[in-house]
């Protein structure tokens, strides 16, 4: 609970400078709060003007700082480079000197008379694209005056060191066509102004807030509270439009989860960007109670979706692991000087792993579906250093070279989980899974009870078997690569060739991977690719990897007719001649065959077709069904 007592060096200060941010009616908070204003309605040059305000300053000089890096994005994006013109003041509106010391830090001499202080805030929405990185853009951040913002607030409000714990208010003025969503406690609204409270600094970055020009939505799972919030430029979409989708994910989430949900509510915030001087990092961010999503407004419908599906219901399980379960590392995070956990096998590999496992567990999509994202992880997974320890890339992943394995952690990391899964079911007979073992460990730890980094495996082993300790000793703290098959082999599944069913030139009209190419340099250069199987139609006619294809049937192949002849070809019947004219260096050639009924080899998973009951009565305790 607070300690309800008025502000009033805050309001001295807004008086003395003129800032006329807030109403007039002054709001209580705790007299050692940190309150921040941001002025989102009149925007300066594309930047937010913010003003803090504090009291009860220690003697002696004093840090101020803005995140380098935050919790969830795995790098050093220097949010401190967004900030300009930081001046400070003490109560008397006397101006204090201000000494920049490096990219997100502010030194002010005279600590124990500032009163507050104010600057300027760019946003990195804007800057993507550019010649230097910007935040990744879930944790990014954008100033659209009169139409968007979305308050990442690790990128608006900073902290004064020693001083994390202390309350925050955030007061935020804003146009009155614009509406906010967030997890954060609203404590008074009128006049156009918003006041939100924080227990701690770490509550203010943990809860981005959108102010957005249409309504967020809300709506109920059981006894949990869903806020949807979307920004669709051009109006394409809306929260009404996704609620159906999200409310059944999230109640297959509910179910799959049980006992370990235990938030009350949960905020997705949707930007979708025009990809024209805008976000370009597509994907997610999570938060405690939410998460914000980047993705491109001009994805079909269905594909928007899907897309929704599986990125909120990533974030959704972060819920479970890394802000219950954590390491000290993450508790004590320092977002200027942080060191790093080595459990990203789990953070990210787990979580991942849920937002897959559970889509069959819960009917979402079926086993092919479930063991085809299965194989396109083992196919990502590698395009990395396969011999790389994963609690060693961890550990480093800020710094070169395991930053460039960090994506592993979506395929290995969640392999890794599908193998230890099969080894804990196998073990136990079936009855027990990762799901249990993170329900056993969300009883231990919690939001505010974290393990020690260096004794989470230890205390895996102890509660479930010896060969647990092996398998992490030799796939995850070693760098043996995992044999997959291994695992199979335990669920009668194989992973091997299968002739599948495809089109003339295209796999297939959904996934649409197609066996031919164009030249980059000359869109009229059609070819056949290299880097993937041939099918039967064209190793029938004789044709090669990289022949130049010239003619079909008579029709000249260039990048406006290629796009026919594929449609033609869907009427094409088996004991059709097909006549293709290629160049294969310098040599024109002319080859002949029928059309048929075309197939290719492709690597899949698979149900063996001898399993053993035991295979199979492990395979369904794993995927429940």
């Amino acid at each position: 609970m607070y300690d309800m007592r008025t502000m009033v060096n805050f309001y001295l200060f807004v008086a003395l400078f003129g800032c006329n941010l807030l109403a007039q009616t002054p709001i209580n908070y705790a007299d050692n709060a940190i309150v921040v204003a941001l002025d989102l309605l009149h925007i300066q040059e594309d930047r937010v003007q913010v003003t803090l305000s504090t009291n009860k300053m220690p003697e002696g000089p004093i840090r101020f700082f803005i995140p380098k890096t935050v919790p969830g994005t795995y790098s050093e994006d220097n949010y401190g480079r967004y900030i300009e013109d930081v001046r400070a003041f003490d109560s008397t509106k006397t101006t204090l000197e201000v000494v920049r010391e490096d990219e997100n830090t502010w030194l002010i001499k005279e600590g124990s008379r500032l009163a507050g202080l104010s600057y300027l805030v760019n946003d990195s929405f804007d800057m993507e694209g550019g010649t230097a990185p910007a935040p990744f853009s879930p944790a990014g951040t954008n100033i659209l005056e009169g139409e968007n913002f979305m308050l990442n607030l690790h990128g608006f409000v900073g902290y004064f060191k020693g001083m994390k714990e202390r309350p925050y208010a955030i007061e935020i003025v804003a146009p009155d066509s614009l509406y906010p969503a967030t997890s954060l406690p609203l404590v008074q609204h009128a006049d156009g102004r918003y006041a939100f409270l924080a227990n701690r600094y770490f509550e203010v970055i943990d809860n981005p807030i959108q102010f957005s020009n249409t309504e967020a939505v809300s709506f109920q799972v059981e006894d949990f509270t869903i806020n949807l919030s979307v920004y669709s430029p051009n109006e394409v979409y809306d929260a009404q439009q996704l609620q159906p989708a999200m409310e059944r994910m999230m109640r297959a989430q509910r179910k799959f989860l049980g006992e370990i949900s235990g938030t009350e509510q949960y905020t997705i915030l949707l930007y979708l960007s025009t990809l024209q001087q805008d976000a370009l990092g597509f994907g997610a961010l999570e938060h405690h109670t939410s998460t914000v999503v980047v993705l491109p407004e001009q994805m079909p419908a269905d594909q928007l979706e899907e897309a929704m599906i599986d990125v909120v219901s990533h974030e959704f399980f972060h819920t479970v692991t890394p802000l219950n379960i954590h390491s000290e590392e993450i508790q004590y995070f320092d977002f200027n000087a942080p060191t790093m956990s080595r459990h990203l096998w789990m953070y990210e590999g787990t979580t991942e792993y849920f937002a897959n496992l559970f889509q069959i567990r819960e009917g979402l999509i079926d086993e092919s579906q479930f063991y085809e994202r299965l194989y396109s992880k083992i196919m990502n997974s590698r395009r990395y250093n396969d011999s790389l320890s994963f609690t060693e890339m961890s550990s480093n992943v800020l710094f070169e070279p395991y930053a460039g394995e960090y994506t592993n952690v979506y395929e290995k990391g969640a392999l890794i989980n599908m193998s230890l899964d099969i080894l804990l079911r196998s073990l136990s007979n079936g009855i027990y899974g990762v799901l249990d073992l993170m329900r056993e460990l969300s009883k231990i730890y919690d939001a505010d009870t974290p393990f020690k980094d260096e004794e989470l495996i230890d205390d895996i082993v102890s509660r479930t078997f010896p060969e647990v300790r092996t398998f992490f000793e030799t796939h995850v703290v070693g760098s043996t690569p995992i044999n997959y098959q291994d695992f199979f082999d335990k669920v009668g599944l194989q992973l091997g060739e299968v002739e599948v069913s495809c089109g003339h030139f295209l796999t297939d009209m959904e996934t649409a991977i197609p066996f031919i190419d164009i030249d980059p340099s000359d869109a009229d250069i059609i070819f056949i690719r290299s880097d993937f199987p041939l099918n039967s139609f064209l190793n029938g006619l004789g044709a090669q990897a990289g022949d130049v294809i010239k003619e079909i049937n008579g029709i000249e192949v260039n990048i406006d007719r290629i796009r026919e002849i594929i449609f033609q070809s869907l009427t094409w019947t088996p004991d059709m001649d097909i006549d293709m004219t290629v160049l294969r260096g310098d040599a024109q050639l002319h080859l002949t065959g029928k059309a048929g009924n075309p197939t290719y080899t492709e690597t899949r998973i698979s149900p063996i077709e001898l399993a053993t009951e035991k295979q199979i009565t492990l395979r369904k305790s794993w995927l429940g069904n």
